[in-house]
């Protein structure tokens, strides 16, 4: 008896060949679903990366406005109690300025009291930022000074003859101009 051949082509069912192509046809699908779970994996990681980024600028911009927004809170509560304190100032300066030393051993020690008191006072003011603008015998400037009386002086221009009352400056912000006579020669002349 002669066996018989199959005509059809490829390796007869249960042949370890075709067992092999079998498994290899498999193994090709199942890596191109692994390939397509892997690219839509690494698109979803890009797009939580993005999101990600996006939520860390988002917060860093927010923490820098809130501390602006902190700084500018702290800056606009200490103008107000500068501005407060600033009559005190003036007081404490026209007593130092008007007192007459050698009236009393007393009276020289109240003196020396209100002169600690004042520089103190001045000297905390200063550490928050307040400075003195200086005005005599400068040139008039109106973003600084207050002219409030005017003299005959020898100058063109506006000088500041005399301050009446001291201007200050709180973080390079005029807080309060400096209240000054002004002196000018009289265009007649």
């Amino acid at each position: 008896m002669t066996p018989e051949w199959d005509e059809s082509p490829g390796e007869p069912e249960g042949s370890p060949v075709a067992d092999l192509a079998g498994e290899t046809a498999e193994e090709a699908e199942a890596a191109a679903v692994v390939e397509a779970d892997l690219a839509r994996l690494a698109s979803e990681r890009d797009e939580y990366l993005d999101a990600l980024r996006r939520v860390q600028a988002d917060f860093e911009n927010y923490r820098k406005r809130m501390l602006r927004e902190q700084t500018a809170l702290v800056e606009r509560a200490t103008e107000g109690l500068v501005e407060q304190l600033l009559p005190v100032l003036d007081s404490l300066e026209l007593a130092v300025r008007n007192a007459e030393p050698g009236e009393s051993a007393e009276s020289d020690k109240l003196l020396k009291g209100v002169e600690l008191v004042f520089a103190e006072l001045l000297g905390v003011l200063e550490k928050a930022g307040l400075r003195r603008i200086d005005a005599e015998d400068r040139p008039f400037d109106p973003n600084l000074h207050e002219a409030v009386m005017q003299v005959d002086g020898e100058h063109e221009e506006p000088v500041v003859a005399d301050v009446m009352r001291t201007g200050y400056e709180l973080k390079g912000r005029v807080l309060r101009p400096a209240m000054v006579k002004v002196a000018r020669r009289h265009a007649a002349e």
